[in-house]
């Protein structure tokens, strides 16, 4: 059985196995307690039996006006937790939070463009690619910012793609 909880400070000391994936991006431990600080409500782990962690969402809610969203900044499943709808569960839930506490417009993520098997699934999620970011991921390859838009914005207007890509200096929320 697996439980849905809000991630607490001993969690940092039990995910490590679940950040082994090439493709998920680690960070340092005042990252994790700034974001555990800041928007509790957004970090949340899937816990399976044992207390063993299964896997893990972090995020917050940034941006002004129109551009108020939630942000998913990680979220993974541990490589044996895979296929069993964990991250859907997961996302599902920060999407939640955006839309009925925070009352965002849309939620985005950006994601690896060579992650064909997460922009699946998000699109699944009804994500759509809305602007291709060159050398986001540590210079070197292209991040897609994908958006869903949460019941504020009627007309999905968060959702209408860019027609260029931008660069990491263009991008207008903060880097944290």
């Amino acid at each position: 059985m697996t439980t849905i909880r809000r991630f607490c400070c001993n969690d940092l000391l039990r995910f490590a196995s679940v950040n082994l994936d090439h493709l998920t991006e680690t960070f340092n431990m005042s990252f994790y307690m700034t974001y555990l600080a800041r928007w509790p409500d957004y970090f949340q782990v899937a816990e399976g039996p044992g207390n063993r962690v299964m896997g893990y969402i972090m995020g917050k809610v940034e941006g002004q006006g129109e551009s108020w969203h939630g942000h998913v900044t990680a979220v993974t499943i541990a490589p044996e937790n895979r296929r069993q709808q964990l991250a859907k569960k997961l996302m599902n839930l920060l999407e939640e939070i955006s839309d009925k506490i925070d009352k965002a417009y849309f939620v985005d993520l950006f994601v690896r463009a060579s992650n064909t098997p997460a922009i699946k699934m998000y699109e699944k999620l009804g994500y759509v690619i809305y602007r291709r970011v060159l050398r986001y991921y540590s210079g070197e390859e292209d991040g897609l910012d994908m958006r869903k838009a949460l019941s504020r914005d009627v007309e999905k207007k968060s959702m209408i793609p860019l027609k260029r890509p931008v660069r990491p200096d263009e991008l207008e929320y903060d880097s944290i």
